[in-house]
């Protein structure tokens, strides 16, 4: 089923590459990340159509690939180089953990909590040209890898019932599902949940034409609803994927610009899907048809999704 759904801009000033939403239930605010802005951002959401405030940002000295609410108060940040707690808004930021890999060469990219309370993070290898990219988990023991082989980590996400975990690797244009452990967080049972056909060649933006291939784009930041459904963002291909839990395509939606991020799923009933946007690298024809890329827009949806785990320190 493709739909072509009614979009609202919740921000009208773009950032370069907006990621990492989240819906602070406690607060009734959205969360997200401007990755080459390096700042952080949160905007308290009245609903749609209403009149928003203005965006708080809290600048970060070095790129922040993700971020999630702490218990109690606070965020925890992947930095390019390590894990940080920051108890405040705008506060002191407490160093959990190094990264362990080449800061010239990698970075932190998406993540998230896990229902247990552990954080998630991928790393994305920057010169994209060797699988290099590693999932890792911090938990009270530590910081700990847990599966590799991707070129950019991307598409975190579990089922309802936290027994399968899902991890995509953009380059590859695959999402993969896990068997998932919740007592210890291990991996296994690694399958192609979903392959997404690549990127035809010498594709550019626009390019598509009736005698040309069409590109779908590649997955990119992810949610599931309370049905179990999988939302993935299709970089490059203006639209969302929702997959079933066997991974087939039940809707097609399109967005208003063309390179999604990362879904997210709040509101007071979790029934508004927030997505974050990009306009890094984009081309000067792109951006004039589409200047809002890089903005935060928002649309209601029949089935909830899950809320947001907080991570426990």
């Amino acid at each position: 089923m493709n739909t072509t759904p009614s979009w609202s801009a919740v921000t009208t000033v773009p950032d370069g590459l907006s990621e990492s939403p989240f819906w602070h239930p406690q607060e009734n605010r959205l969360y997200w990340v401007d990755i080459p802005g390096r700042r952080l951002a949160r905007l308290a959401f009245q609903g749609l159509m209403q009149p928003q405030g203005d965006v708080e940002y809290w600048p970060m000295r070095e790129e922040p690939g993700c971020i999630a609410p702490v218990q109690g108060g606070g965020l925890i940040v992947a930095l390019r180089d390590g894990i940080y707690l920051g108890k405040s808004w705008g506060g002191p930021l407490q160093q959990l953990a190094a990264a362990p890999y080449d800061t010239a060469k990698l970075r932190f990219n998406d993540g998230k909590c896990d229902a247990q309370g552990r954080f998630w993070a991928g790393s994305l290898y920057e010169p994209k040209d060797q699988a290099l990219g590693v999932l890792y988990m911090l938990d009270g023991q530590g910081l700990h890898p847990m599966k590799d082989g991707v070129v950019t980590a991307n598409g975190l996400a579990w089922s309802p019932d936290g027994r399968t975990a899902y991890w995509a690797d953009t380059a590859a244009h695959q999402v993969r599902a896990f068997d998932s452990n919740a007592a210890t967080g291990v991996l296994s049972a690694k399958r192609v949940f979903h392959q997404m056909a690549p990127k035809p060649a010498g594709w550019t933006w626009g390019s598509d034409t009736p005698d040309a291939p069409l590109y779908g784009g590649r997955p990119d930041g992810a949610a599931v609803d309370s049905e179990g459904c999988y939302w993935s963002a299709q970089y490059e291909g203006q639209r969302l994927l929702r997959l079933s839990p066997a991974g087939q395509v039940l809707a097609e939606v399109r967005t208003p610009v063309p390179c999604p991020t990362m879904p997210c799923f709040g509101g007071p009933d979790l029934k508004t899907l927030f997505i974050t946007t990009s306009r890094q690298g984009r081309s000067a024809q792109e951006l004039a048809l589409h200047p809002y890329a890089g903005c935060v827009f928002a649309m209601r949806v029949e089935v909830a999704g899950l809320g947001v785990n907080f991570f426990k320190s």
